[in-house]
């Protein structure tokens, strides 16, 4: 996730490189063609351009909005479960018998593990990378034999919650909160994954692309009796901001691969790593993960 630091130069035209050397072609070609066939080129309005400049800011505004609205979304189900996470830790204190303080961390650590595996899954990383920190070996080698490592995690928790409430350690009504604050878990988990796998139109930014290289060439065209030395960094400049607008459209509409711009679910599950082991009155608390020069984790 981007914070509040200058996003380097290199970051942002390292983006958008590609098509600022398309634009630049496309203005070489198109000067050139008017330049050598003027009298053949029917002369091109500056409202034309303006139009089309017009329509693809329209169509970029509804796409950033609808962009931003899927990264909110995903920024808002890990708020939750940082929510969540503590209520489960302070529910087991709370309702658990003191006599299961060991099945009291077996499960708080298990709930840590699913959050880091629910991160790395997402983002399409290994989902049992460094999980031995927290949960037995047993419990690993029961989760290699399912595809949804976090759903895993959470059988095993819910299953022990259960055995909880069969050895009277737990009560009815209380075994119906805790279950509850799990069912909620894997809710948040199914809507991050329905994020992961809608897949955002890639019509929009195929027009929009086709559109910005008509733009270019129409307003080449209108330009015509300007010099290249001032045409083409205008067209540059122009499409450019347009470029930047769309590339980070497209960035903030997935918010789970692996990118600067993501959810920083990495550093959430550190976070609740740290509430809950403080919780737990644990003696080693882990610092928060370091930040990028311009994101976190």
């Amino acid at each position: 996730m981007l914070i509040k630091k200058r996003v380097p130069l290199h970051y942002i035209i390292n983006k958008i490189k590609f098509d600022v050397i398309y634009v630049l072609i496309i203005g070489l070609v198109t000067h050139y063609l008017t330049t050598k066939y003027k009298a053949s080129i029917p002369i091109v309005p500056i409202a034309i351009p303006a139009f089309i400049g017009t329509a693809i800011s329209v169509i970029l505004a509804f796409k950033l909005n609808q962009s931003y609205d899927r990264w909110w979304e995903a920024r808002k189900i890990w708020g939750s479960i940082v929510n969540d996470s503590r209520s489960l830790v302070l529910q087991l204190q709370a309702f658990v018998s003191k006599d299961n303080l060991n099945e009291i961390k077996a499960i708080s650590f298990r709930h840590i593990a699913w959050c880091f595996s629910l991160g790395q899954s997402l983002r399409g990383l290994n989902p049992t990378e460094n999980l031995e920190k927290f949960i037995s070996k047993k419990d690993l080698e029961a989760i290699e034999k399912h595809d949804n490592k976090p759903l895993a995690l959470l059988q095993l928790n819910a299953l022990q919650v259960a055995e909880l409430n069969k050895q009277k350690s737990l009560g009815t009504f209380e075994f119906i909160q805790i279950n509850d604050t799990l069912v909620r878990f894997s809710n948040e988990m199914g809507m991050a994954e329905r994020i992961k796998n809608t897949v955002f139109p890639v019509t929009y930014r195929q027009f929009l692309h086709f559109f910005i290289y008509i733009f270019v060439v129409t307003l080449s065209i209108a330009l015509g009796d300007i010099e290249s030395y001032f045409e083409l960094p205008l067209l540059l400049t122009l499409s450019m901001a347009f470029f930047l607008l769309e590339k980070s459209a497209t960035h903030l509409q997935d918010p789970f691969m692996n990118r600067p711009t993501d959810t920083a679910m990495t550093s959430i599950a550190r976070t609740i790593e740290i509430n809950i082991k403080q919780l737990l009155e644990e003696k080693e608390i882990p610092k928060p993960l370091p930040q990028k020069s311009f994101y976190s984790l």
